[in-house]
């Protein structure tokens, strides 16, 4: 019930909010009635989705799971406050300022023709039209942005890599959450996406289903084909335990959990939990480890320990580990050296902004290391934006991700620029 309390009061206050920016730009025109019609018909809308909103929410609790119908719900809840308070900030800049206008107004004239200062018509109009970005960002995001596979490549060098592994090549995904992918072309072009990558190996770091062991079942044929020369591993993610759905007894989570790593063996891919495995090449040898889910604030299931044991600080380790957060609490700093982790987990909160110039997401301020490469002592991770999606169902600015991690054998070359000018 408090949540439904929350939900009607903050759609309520911005509801309000922006609805000055429109009654300031109605009140231009000419006809009166036009100006009635506009701002009922905002109330309407807005009221409408306001009760949309609160009628499923209330509907979906108790239900124990996010089902489809719960991310339909959330594609709406963030569309509406992302759109809406981006118009806020425009119109609170403004509010700031007519205050400062109106105390110098005072302090200068008392009360003597004070009056509080309009808002003016130019800075809603361009608080309506910014909130536009938004909108239509959500509304791509929602209907295609979700399928927008892109490829990102890596190329790390290490001066210990065995001779035999330079120019090795790994293809990574994560994240596929199985239950909230619809549309099965869509998919099938992704998984294309990793085919032509034509990787020496592939991993697939965790989450492979929302809830349920059978949510990968549609999906088996496709995921199926993947293959790689020196084999398909994977991982658990936090979501493949079963823990965040309501089941009728102990015995039906516990067959759920077996089932779920049954899939992975149906789909080819050997499953690691908390062991390691010997990848040769000419007769040398990396060693490719793998985790149960570790993370902080989320099950600390996993061993690494026992993950590496039989392994010695000369070998050559990758770790595959569904959870960044491990890295900086376990890995990086391990007496026993683990070259490169490939994780996953966070999707890049599927919301944010990525360019040459600016790189941001909310998920930052939970995740230091939420997409992309991070390095330390020459320790390396790589955090994937996943292949699926959950709860929101889009993605807006970060895409799902196929990653292809290049290792080469030496240290990095440095860019000479002052070679490389146009």
């Amino acid at each position: 019930m408090f949540f439904l309390l929350v939900i009607i009061t903050l759609t309520t206050i911005l509801h309000w909010y922006v609805f000055q920016a429109v009654k300031t730009i109605t009140y231009t025109f000419q006809s009166d009635w036009w100006r009635n019609v506009l701002q009922w018909a905002y109330w309407i809308i807005a009221l409408g989705i306001s009760a949309y909103l609160v009628i499923k929410t209330y509907q979906l609790m108790g239900k124990g799971e996010f089902a489809s119908s719960a991310q339909s719900v959330s594609n709406v809840m963030l569309t509406l406050i992302v759109t809406q308070l981006v118009c806020v900030v425009f119109l609170l800049g403004e509010d700031i300022f007519r205050n400062f206008q109106a105390f110098g107004t005072f302090v200068f004239n008392g009360f003597r023709d004070f009056s509080f200062p309009s808002r003016t018509t130019w800075v809603s109009g361009v608080a309506l039209v910014a909130a536009a970005l938004p909108l239509f960002s959500f509304v791509y995001g929602i209907k295609y942005g979700k399928y927008n596979f892109q490829v990102h490549r890596e190329v790390l060098y290490f001066e210990d890599l065995p001779d035999a592994f330079d120019g090795f090549t790994i293809t990574q995904i994560s994240d596929i959450h199985s239950g909230s992918l619809k549309d099965k072309n869509a998919v099938a072009k992704g998984v294309e996406k990793v085919l032509e990558q034509g990787s020496d190996l592939f991993v697939f770091t965790g989450d492979l289903v929302n809830h349920r062991a059978d949510e990968i079942d549609p999906l088996k044929p496709i995921f199926s084909q993947i293959k790689a020369p020196y084999g398909q591993f994977s991982i658990l993610g936090n979501h493949d335990y079963g823990d965040y759905v309501s089941w009728p007894s102990k015995e039906a989570k516990v067959e759920n959990f077996q089932k779920i790593k049954e899939k992975h063996a149906e789909l080819g891919f050997r499953l690691l939990l908390d062991e390691n495995v010997i990848i040769e090449k000419e007769g040398q040898k990396l060693v490719l480890a793998g985790v149960e889910n570790w993370g902080v604030g989320f099950k600390e299931k996993g061993d690494l320990q026992k993950a590496i044991s039989g392994t010695n600080p000369n070998d050559f380790k990758i770790l595959l580990s569904h959870d960044p957060s491990h890295w900086d609490a376990q890995v990086k700093n391990n007496s026993n050296p683990i070259h490169l982790t490939l994780s996953g987990h966070t999707h890049g909160m599927q919301f944010g902004i990525e360019t040459s110039l600016v790189r941001w997401s909310p998920v930052q301020y939970r995740y230091p290391n939420w997409a992309g490469l991070a390095e330390e002592a020459g320790k390396y991770l790589y955090v994937n934006r996943g292949f699926g999606f959950h709860a929101f169902a889009g993605r807006v600015g970060i895409w799902p991700e196929i990653t292809v991690i290049e290792l080469r054998k030496g240290k990095e070359p440095k860019v000479n620029y002052a070679l490389n000018r146009d």
